[in-house]
């Protein structure tokens, strides 16, 4: 199910006081592999004040906490695509001294395609759908 695949890098700002990655910052991570995802996936190279996403909905799962020299790789795929809406998934994985991979972090986003001139949702376009669904196979 995950064929997208982003390094993130660990900065010093992102853990707190009790030396692990703060639980906000697994948002800023999905969202840095989301907008790779979609740079990648669906080539969005367009006006963003026009035509796009909202986010409408976040779930994470925390199972092992993050340290600031960890190596993470954090995995996305669309596992959803509805009329108005879809899904976008994630599994953050740490790499330990072995190489063997361990799930720290699991979670999902709903986004919405949304008119930001018309201030309203909109359908997926056929070419999201299209791009996303040729990729996730």
């Amino acid at each position: 199910m995950f064929r997208h695949k982003s390094k993130i890098e660990i900065r010093f700002a992102d853990i707190d006081a009790f030396g692990h990655v703060n639980n906000a910052v697994f948002l800023t991570y999905f969202e840095q592999a989301r907008v790779r995802y979609f740079d990648e996936v669906l080539g969005w190279d367009y006006d963003w004040s026009k035509e796009g996403v909202i986010v409408a909905r976040s779930e994470v799962d925390y199972i092992l906490p993050v340290h600031f020299r960890d190596h993470i790789t954090l995995y996305t795929g669309c596992s959803r695509i509805g009329n108005k809406s879809f899904d976008v998934s994630y599994q953050l994985l740490r790499t330990d001294v072995k190489g063997n991979d361990i799930l720290v972090a699991a979670g999902v986003t709903v986004m919405v395609a949304f008119d930001y001139v018309k201030g309203k949702s909109i359908e997926v376009p056929a070419l999201w759908k299209e791009k996303m669904e040729n990729f996730e196979r």
